[in-house]
């Protein structure tokens, strides 16, 4: 699904190259499209997006790392997501944008820590714990999260050049992990990685617009960055070998998006 996605979104986008010649570049003889569009006080449309969600880790100094080695590690993918915008205009060079989406998202974690086998007998901080021999299951997560995020973003455009304008925008995200486990009883012993619902973070984001004779087209790229640490703690009694070796996770993820007004 993930993939058949991707496609659609490169096709759509490599589609759209082929007006641009002709729409956009061509000033002969062209008329400028949807003129007096951007002086509406109130537009919408929607969005689709292909996305890489990462974690940034920084790790436990005791059960993360052994010597020179980091002993959690992760690996993201590629996925999708889609939402609405909502455009209010301020003046002639500033937009207020809300453009809540669904991003669908898979990430890979691997707990290399058979080695804090070594504090099971406990220490001044730590109690201790019963050693487990981990399985490859036991070494792995897929983390699936489908994020409701809600940026609130403060565009500022340049003028406009025929049919196309260049814009840089930044703001706040509130978003939700619907798939967070956080109310959850089990825990990383069981098999179930657990991460906090409600999230804050800050995005930034470049693109340009595209003017046709019917609607806006608007390829960006965009960064998003969280906050908050993202990690729940494994439930007490658990061995230390999967949340206890972690000390913030936050997400960091980058897409690329097209916008149609």
């Amino acid at each position: 699904m993930n993939k058949l996605f991707l496609k659609l979104l490169i096709v759509s986008a490599f589609t759209a190259t082929n007006f641009f010649e002709a729409q956009l570049f061509r000033t002969k003889d062209r008329m400028d499209n949807l003129e007096g569009v951007d002086d509406q006080k109130l537009s919408y449309g929607f969005f689709l997006n292909a996305n890489q969600y990462d974690y940034k880790i920084v790790l436990d100094p005791k059960y993360g790392i052994d010597g020179q080695r980091n002993l959690v590690q992760s690996k993201t993918n590629y996925s999708f997501g889609a939402g609405l915008i909502g455009r209010m205009r301020l003046n002639d060079n500033f937009d207020l944008r809300l453009e809540p989406g669904l991003q669908f998202v898979d990430r890979d974690l691997t707990f290399d820590t058979q080695s804090n086998d070594k504090y099971s007998a406990g220490t001044t901080t730590n109690p201790p714990f019963t050693p487990l021999a981990l399985t490859d299951a036991d070494k792995y997560r897929k983390v699936k999260s489908t994020y409701l995020d809600i940026p609130l973003l403060l565009e500022f455009h340049g003028d406009r050049w025929y049919n196309s304008r260049p814009y840089a925008a930044a703001g706040i995200n509130y978003s939700v992990n619907l798939q967070s486990n956080s109310s959850s009883t089990d825990d990383n012993q069981q098999g179930i990685f657990r991460s906090t619902s409600t999230n804050f973070g800050w995005t930034a984001e470049i693109g340009i617009q595209f003017y046709f004779s019917r609607f806006k087209l608007t390829p960006a790229f965009r960064g998003t960055f969280f906050t908050n640490n993202e990690l729940v703690s494994d439930n007490p009694g658990t061995p230390p070998y999967w949340a206890a070796a972690i000390s913030t996770m936050q997400t960091r993820a980058f897409l690329f998006v097209l916008k149609f007004e």
